[in-house]
């Protein structure tokens, strides 16, 4: 970089320039001497399966939910049913068979007493009438396994069929529904799980026995059947319209329904379904709004028997929709859960527009009551975030805003101790895998932003910093997001995120997968924003942390390498880096990225141990084994070589590294080239290094790079070049060589385009004429002109500037112009003037 001198003879170096930089100034000087890093996100495969945890989960199959069950109607619960309070009845010894008998007759049963062998139930303080439907009770109490359970002499009384006037609306679907509740004052028979009931109505029978045991009755007894059990589950506070609409409209989608399942017609199962969805919602009777939902509902439940995924997921979402709890919103989260596992089913999800079903059960229903079924439910929208169409669809339908919620919900949840149970932990691992997926849409970043979601990724990683599962989650999604420019800042950002990511490096240095990520994402902070490295630097055992993994991952490195010696297998062409490769490169990368700090870049560079692990790289690594891995180690010792003072290591071993070069000057990667050209400009201004390059003709190498027309290169062959021109016998050898003629070309061709360059090339000619008496004696007559014509030509402003520059960097250009090349390109041309003996008109404006 350019400092003010005076018109004497003094060389240009590249000194350290301790006055105040302009903004120009410091992109110049890092791009001049030190460069942050980018590498290639570490790639996670795709899982072949559908499972709730992969083959990379660190949970054993003894210690998470299964993703394999069986499931049927009878793993439903009654609909409002409640709580058993006291023990079950035993069933009977054999069936009753009860005479059928063409009129009914609606009956109370006197209170049963239990039976010898049973266990006194514990009864409520408030007594509850049981309706029975029988036809013939006097035949019901004649059988003789009767008798034994109600006891001989019982009598039962004749009468219409009440429900008590202080009865509460969950007591009347309670009774209504009376053949699905386990309860002591009923008799007991062997189907339907135990439960109690007393009939000889063939309709009644078919609605609850099991198979084709029962007689299957008419059509018109079947309707009427289904008509009577609903008018059963009437609420008095239904309205006349709400009756209506029921009988009219719901009611004949049911008896529809029941004969359809008689008839095996999935078709029209599936139709039937989705009508009754509709006519629910015209009604408004979704949710818990319908009087007779109940009744709803077990005709449903009895639909899961058929099998089908397609009928399946018309049930289930029909079913969310009324708001089940409990049990029921178990099973039929697993239900949907059991459907998804197959990606032939997506098309299902996405016709029947699941994704919002699933997001509103997230949304309406509590997660610590329904731990378990939240898992199987964001397992589902986990599977289902795989498709690419349907993870669109999750985005639209504020999945992002949703799923952080509930992870904010969660945290607040498990900051009790006794609230932090393993289903929650199970179900953190869900839907954290499914924001992993989220966060590769680039439109998802904004709703990550605005949700904050990045500072409750780190609390998350924090509080859960045991459970490998949610840190290597976590992990995949902060490295996603961290290579964008507004997320990394605002990562960069959450203060206490550095001490996070170092107590995870700590805990969890043998896990490769997510180590290998939280490295990346630290590399991604520190290579764009200098906090980012200044707080990081100064966390107690930061570097000592990193330098640990660096030694224990070259170790393994280098016993992998002399394994593959062994067996003399060698590596054919380029090849992914392995998975410790990997490690070193982000972990390399970090430091190069953390050096850019003053501080930190002379402190790294005073770090004996951080450098001889460097050298060490270089040493038993080629670039052929790793490019990735050399380039950036190359990086690295490049931004600590520019710290060069009696403290630096990298200035005490500079022969041993110009060494180390040496060996990749010879090679034919263009990138090593470069970067080892780099370090030689900061290490060239040694005598001692001047003297190798000239010894092992590595200046011939320099000059060629003046061919290559690519700034960059130049840049760096340049930065040689005016080091080795301050020593006479090296600037023979470069003239020699071609130098002269080669920097006239290279300012001609690409001065104009970049000023910091052509600034570089005056001082290159400014040291090549140092104490030269004649610049046309030493440079060459043709070339001198050339260079004088060059240099009146582009310092003209107007004509300088007059280039179709791009109108986002015309003042960045200008600033260089006026910076980096006006004064220098002054001094020289005013140098080449006094000392040149003969001079041919110049062209154009001086």
């Amino acid at each position: 970089m350019y400092s003010s001198r005076d018109k004497t003879s003094d060389p240009f170096y590249k000194p350290h320039n301790t006055a105040q930089k302009t903004s120009a100034e410091i992109i110049n000087e890092a791009r001049n001497s030190l460069r942050t890093l980018k590498t290639r996100r570490p790639f996670t495969p795709r899982e072949d399966q559908r499972k709730l945890f992969g083959p990379l989960s660190s949970r054993t199959s003894d210690n998470r939910p299964p993703s394999s069950f069986s499931l049927h109607s009878c793993s439903f619960e009654s609909p409002d049913s409640r709580p058993v309070s006291g023990t079950r009845l035993s069933p009977l010894p054999h069936k009753p068979k009860l005479p059928s008998s063409e009129t009914e007759e609606k009956v109370i049963l006197s209170a049963p007493q239990p039976p010898l062998h049973a266990v006194q139930p514990k009864r409520s303080c408030r007594t509850r009438t049981r309706l029975l439907i029988a036809t013939s009770h006097e035949s019901v109490l004649a059988d003789p396994s009767i008798q034994q359970v109600y006891g001989k002499g019982s009598k039962i009384s004749k009468q219409i069929p009440f429900i008590k006037e202080d009865a509460s609306e969950q007591d009347i679907a309670s009774d209504n529904n009376f053949a699905d509740q386990p309860s002591s004052n009923i008799v007991c028979k062997p189907e339907a799980q135990g439960r109690a009931e007393v009939t000889s109505n063939p309709t009644y029978k078919s609605r609850h026995a099991d198979g084709n045991q029962s007689i299957s009755p008419s059509s018109n007894e079947s309707k009427k059947a289904l008509h009577r059990e609903a008018e059963l589950t009437v609420d008095e506070s239904e309205t006349e319209w709400e009756r209506s609409y029921w009988n009219e409209n719901i009611l004949p989608i049911l008896q529809a329904l029941e004969a359809a399942q008689q008839d095996g017609n999935l078709e029209e199962l599936c139709s039937m379904c989705n009508k009754l969805w509709k006519t629910l919602n015209d009604g408004s009777m979704l949710g818990k709004r319908c009087k007779r939902r109940s009744h709803i509902l077990k005709s449903l439940y009895k639909l899961v028997d058929v099998g089908s995924d397609r009928l399946g997921l018309s049930l289930a979402k029909l079913i969310l929709e009324l708001r089940v709890s409990g049990k029921n919103l178990l099973n039929i989260c697993k239900l949907v859960f059991k459907i998804s596992r197959s990606d032939n089913n997506d098309c299902l999800f996405q016709k029947e527009n699941m994704m919002g079903v699933l997001l509103e059960v997230l949304q309406n229903e509590d997660a610590q009551a329904n731990s378990e079924a939240f898992l199987y439910c964001l397992g589902t929208i986990k599977f289902l975030s795989g498709n690419t169409l349907l993870l669109n669809e999750l985005l639209k339908k504020q999945a992002v805003e949703i799923l952080v919620e509930l992870m904010k919900q969660v945290i607040r949840l498990n900051t009790i101790p006794e609230n932090m149970t393993s289903n929650m932990c199970h179900l953190l691992v869900q839907l954290t895998a499914t924001l992993r997926n989220l966060a590769d849409i680039s439109q998802s970043r904004p709703k990550f932003l605005s949700t904050n979601a990045l500072m409750e990724l780190c609390i998350l990683l924090d509080y859960y910093i045991q459970d490998k599962d949610i840190c290597t989650n976590v992990s995949r999604i902060l490295s996603k997001l961290s290579l964008y420019h507004d997320c990394c800042m605002a990562l960069a950002d959450c203060s206490n995120c550095y001490g996070i990511f170092l107590s995870v490096l700590n805990k969890h240095s043998n896990k490769q997968d997510l180590l290998v990520r939280i490295v990346f994402t630290l590399g991604n902070l520190t290579a764009k924003s200098d906090m980012a490295r200044k707080q990081f630097y100064e966390l107690e055992g930061s570097i000592k942390a990193l330098l640990r993994l660096l030694d224990t991952y070259c170790n393994l490195d280098k016993k992998t390498q002399s394994a593959m010696s062994s067996a003399k297998q060698k590596p054919t062409g380029q090849k992914q880096p392995t998975e410790v490769e990997d490690v070193l490169i982000k972990i390399v990368s970090l430091l190069a990225n953390l050096s850019v700090h003053p501080k930190v870049g002379e402190g790294l560079a005073a770090d004996k141990n951080c450098v001889l692990h460097l050298m060490q790289i270089l040493e038993y690594k080629s670039i052929e084994d790793c490019e990735e891995l050399v380039i950036n180690t190359l990086a690295a010792i490049g931004n600590l070589s520019y710290y060069q003072n009696d403290s630096s290591i990298i200035t005490k071993r500079r022969m041993e590294i110009s060494n180390l070069l040496l060996q990749l000057m010879l090679s034919n990667n263009m990138e090593g080239i470069l970067e080892a050209t780099r370090i030689y400009g900061n290490l060239s201004q040694y005598q001692d290094v001047q003297d190798f390059i000239s010894e092992q003709n590595v200046y011939k190498f320099i000059v060629t790079l003046l061919d290559s027309g690519q700034q960059d290169v130049c840049f760096s062959a340049c930065g040689v070049l005016i080091n080795l021109a301050t020593d006479s016998n090296k600037k023979t050898l470069l003239k020699e060589e071609g130098a002269i003629k080669k920097l006239v070309e290279c300012l001609r061709d690409l001065g104009c385009s970049d000023w910091h360059l052509a600034g570089l090339v005056c001082k290159a000619f400014w040291n090549f004429m140092d104490n030269s008496t004649d610049a046309g004696l030493y440079l060459g007559l043709e070339e001198t002109n050339k260079l004088m014509e060059l240099l009146a030509t582009f310092l003209d402003g107007q004509i300088a500037l007059d280039c179709h520059w791009n109108v986002n960097l015309m003042d960045y250009q200008r600033e260089c112009w006026e910076i980096e090349f006006k004064p220098v390109a002054s001094l020289l041309l005013e140098k080449i003037r006094s000392h040149h003996l003969y001079l041919e008109p110049l062209p154009g404006p001086v």
